[in-house]
């Protein structure tokens, strides 16, 4: 069970599955890295699938009164380093979205590319950040687990609805104990002149970003993919795993175009 030490020292838990092109899979709010049981095995044949536990979650350090999401990003380059696996595409999935942008920004040796999965990364676009507020402001009005997975999943699934439930509570930080979320993104320029290739993939049946909000920013950020899956949810990568995994290899095999086998 491997540790890595991010900057301030705080202990960032981690683990590496298979062999290949590297990816590192950033878990959103309510999950940590076990969350990516569907990804892990569908991925690890072809590629070092790298999970983590951003601290606060998981076993990662939660010694903290409160957890700074500025900090975050350097949770991430602790692994990247300790890990030993060189450059890697970071997938964030929700709040882990804009933690994987800000390490891609920062250290774009490291990165081969970034997934966007659910998120716009909090991009510092004035256009796109109205647009992301009034999506979350019709979110709000339903509850939130109508949010993350649809009732027809629900009601077929039980049994994967209750360990969706049960992973938040494996985490010492919840939501509420989360700060500065959307502060100090990337302007699109400097996304641009990165030179790291960038993905948006959602759902079209996203309850808390809007497909008309992904479309807008692929269409803002020069030389960006958009990948929106028919009738997937928030929640893409737990309720529709397959159609997930499948993004994500598109834009892996894109990435790496001579180093993954069949």
């Amino acid at each position: 069970m491997p540790y890595a030490k991010s900057a301030d020292g705080a202990r960032i838990y981690y683990e590496t599955h298979g062999q290949g092109p590297a990816v590192l899979l950033v878990h959103g709010s309510g999950g940590n890295h076990a969350a990516w049981w569907q990804q892990v095995s569908a991925l690890s044949p072809r590629y070092t699938v790298v999970t983590l536990d951003l601290r606060g979650f998981g076993r990662s350090d939660s010694s903290f009164d409160e957890y700074d999401s500025r900090v975050f990003p350097e949770d991430i380059l602790a692994v990247l380093e300790d890990s030993g696996v060189g450059r890697a595409v970071l997938v964030g999935q929700s709040i882990g979205a804009a933690a994987a942008l800000k390490v891609a920004m920062r250290a774009p040796s490291l990165a081969a590319g970034v997934v966007l999965a659910h998120s716009l990364g909090g991009l510092d676009h004035p256009e796109l950040a109205a647009m992301v507020k009034a999506d979350r402001a019709e979110a709000e009005k339903i509850p939130v687990l109508d949010r993350l997975l649809t009732p027809a999943f629900r009601q077929a699934h039980p049994d994967r609805t209750f360990l969706f439930r049960q992973m938040g509570t494996f985490n010492t930080a919840k939501m509420a104990d989360l700060r500065n979320l959307n502060t100090d993104g990337p302007t699109v320029e400097e996304v641009a002149a990165s030179g790291v290739p960038v993905c948006f993939l959602a759902g079209e049946k996203d309850a808390v970003l809007s497909p008309a909000t992904v479309r807008a920013a692929a269409g803002i950020v020069p030389g960006s993919t958009v990948d929106l899956v028919e009738g997937a949810p928030h929640s893409m990568y737990w309720e529709a795993p397959e159609l997930f995994n499948a993004a994500i290899e598109r834009f892996l095999r894109k990435v790496y175009p001579t180093e993954v086998t069949a």
